[in-house]
């Protein structure tokens, strides 16, 4: 408890402190003297105005539009804190703009709307979107952020991702890939339990059933129970998790026999008996946040073949979103991709599960104290201070998107972009 007061007040004067908050506005062009000042604004910035009112591409040549994503909510499903509202979400969007500059040198408008109903929402990211080279859609709650997403991503013709589905499921489609690898279980014929039934495990699902994993070897369970026949008023999301078995009922009873377990859901819900009961070498990705479905100590001491992942930067295997989404949008603004389609996101997930498995760079090894020194169960995905994420990812997504043709930009020389991509960070990685 007094550890957790200390990191409040230390978190309270953090965010106070002048400037407060934790974003602002830079000049990226020269400014100080008159010629420059008459360039930038009158009478100088009329010539790319007309340019692009007769081009309309060429507002990517003359402003910041295919370097500025839009992390955009209602404050609806705030993670830990819930639906505090547009205005005390804030923190937490303006948190995401950091990221999002720190780690792929992208820049951020943060836009909180005051508005619930999914129509109104809708218009009015598509009345502002022309301002955006990309839309991250933040902290919506389920099942609205299903609808305003597909909506969105139909209307647009830029990237649009709701980073708390797909982000959750590219990295632990990632992890998913190499404790598989780790334990030579084949994908088609894992049986994998999901305890959470929301946005995030949604896309888990789908994305996992893109990889491999047969439809009819997943029992998803929400808040009240397994996801079968019997049930009613489930919405269409969910329905495609549906499974014929009615006698299955509960958690307890599902993950009997299952190989992998997946939490989106609570803290401590899952216990020592139901983990004894999986299947050998079984794979946790405990992922709810502060508290993990299943405590890190108690799985690998009731285990010792348990390969355990959580949402937690304290344990291994941190299933950290900061692994996907600025390197995903960072190579999708890069060739201007009018979308961030399944094809981008795979890219991704086997980038991502690639790193992994190379040699890890000293740096990383002095980061951690020698604790991370080689791919194991203790060390499936990256750390987020790995600096071939925005190297690797980044060139897998935008080539992705080249050949899946929603790419409006090609790139001719790889190496240069990987040399420009590095250049971005130098100013970062200190």
């Amino acid at each position: 408890m007094k550890n957790n007061k200390s990191i409040e007040k230390k978190s309270i004067e953090y965010h106070s402190k002048f400037p407060a908050g934790k974003i602002q506005i830079s000049p990226s062009k020269k400014y100080h003297s008159q010629k420059y000042l008459s360039l930038a604004y009158s009478p100088g910035v009329a010539e790319p105005c007309k340019n692009i009112h007769i081009h309309e591409n060429d507002v990517y040549k003359y402003t910041n539009k295919g370097n500025l994503v839009g992390v955009i909510t209602n404050g609806s499903a705030v993670l830990g804190l819930g639906d505090i509202g547009p205005l005390a979400s804030k923190p937490v969007m303006e948190g995401k703009a950091l990221l999002f500059k720190i780690f792929a040198d992208i820049d951020v408008f943060d836009i909180e709307i005051q508005e619930k109903n999914i129509n109104k929402f809708i218009d009015t990211v598509v009345k502002i979107s022309p301002t955006f080279g990309g839309i991250n859609l933040e902290d919506i709650k389920s099942p609205e952020a299903f609808a305003i997403e597909k909506e969105l991503k139909k209307t647009l013709n830029i990237p649009v991702m709701h980073d708390d589905q797909h982000g959750t499921a590219i990295i632990s489609g990632a992890a998913l890939i190499n404790a598989l690898y780790l334990t030579e279980k084949k994908i088609e014929q894992v049986k994998i339990v999901f305890n959470g039934a929301g946005s995030a495990a949604i896309a888990c699902a789908n994305i996992y059933k893109k990889l491999g994993v047969l439809k009819e070897n997943i029992i998803m369970c929400d808040s009240k129970g397994v996801l079968d026949v019997s049930r009613k008023n489930i919405n269409q999301e969910k329905l495609d998790f549906i499974i014929d078995n009615t006698e299955i009922k509960t958690l307890e009873k599902a993950i009997i026999g299952s190989d992998v377990f997946v939490g989106l859901s609570i803290g401590n819900i899952l216990n020592e008996n139901m983990l004894k009961s999986m299947n050998t070498k079984p794979i946790v990705f405990a992922m709810a946040n502060p508290v993990p479905e299943i405590d890190y100590y108690t799985a690998i001491k009731t285990r010792k073949d348990v390969i355990m992942a959580t949402g937690r930067s304290d344990y291994p295997n941190q299933v950290n979103n900061v692994l996907g989404f600025p390197y995903i949008f960072r190579g999708a603004l890069d060739v201007q991709a009018s979308e961030i389609n399944e094809d981008m996101k795979l890219a991704a997930i086997h980038a991502i599960a690639n790193i992994s498995r190379e040699k890890i760079p000293n740096y990383i090894k002095r980061i951690y104290k020698n604790k991370i020194i080689e791919f194991n169960k203790n060390y499936i995905i990256p750390t987020p201070f790995d600096k071939r994420l925005i190297t690797k990812v980044s060139m897998s997504v935008a080539k992705s998107a080249i050949k899946s043709g929603v790419a409006k930009k090609t790139i001719k020389n790889w190496n240069e972009y990987e040399k420009k991509l590095i250049n971005r960070m130098k100013k970062y990685q200190k």
